[in-house]
């Protein structure tokens, strides 16, 4: 259970860092992590469909990342980055990549046909993070506010 409370603190560290940066408003409301939170990685525990790694310096958590298979309509398996996020003041010392790493052994564990993640617009860091590891966007979501006031 401490672990799960974790895992909710993380992810609700994870989207407010985002929450208000471009393309933040939508994506903190439709593609993130279903709240409550800790109901949603209990969840995620039991789905032999996921997986979840906590990313560990010195025995300290100080990350996480969770990936998914998801069966496209020709049959082939297609991985997903659900979450991915490392403390700030842990970023730059590998534990990310490591995460990343780990995901991308289990996606080819399980024959998928490659990995989508996601990076807001704007976002040099993550964007540029994803690319070192090969990673390239393939589709481009656009939105028009309706409030813009």
């Amino acid at each position: 259970m401490a672990d799960l409370e974790m895992l909710a603190d993380f992810a609700t560290q994870a989207v407010a860092e985002q929450h208000d940066n471009r393309g933040g408003y939508v994506w903190s409301r439709r593609e993130t992590r279903s709240r409550p939170y800790l109901a949603s990685f209990e969840a995620a525990l039991h789905d032999p469909d996921q997986t979840i790694w906590i990313g560990m310096i010195d025995d300290v958590p100080l990350g996480y990342a969770v990936s998914r298979v998801e069966l496209l309509r020709t049959g082939e398996i297609l991985g997903q980055v659900s979450d991915i996020w490392v403390d700030p003041e842990a970023r730059g010392v590998g534990l990310g990549e490591a995460l990343i790493g780990s995901i991308i052994s289990w996606c080819t564990d399980r024959n998928c046909v490659g990995i989508d993640s996601m990076a807001l617009p704007g976002n040099r860091a993550t964007k540029n993070f994803f690319e070192t590891f090969g990673f390239k966007a393939r589709l481009l979501t656009v939105h028009k506010p309706l409030d813009e006031s």
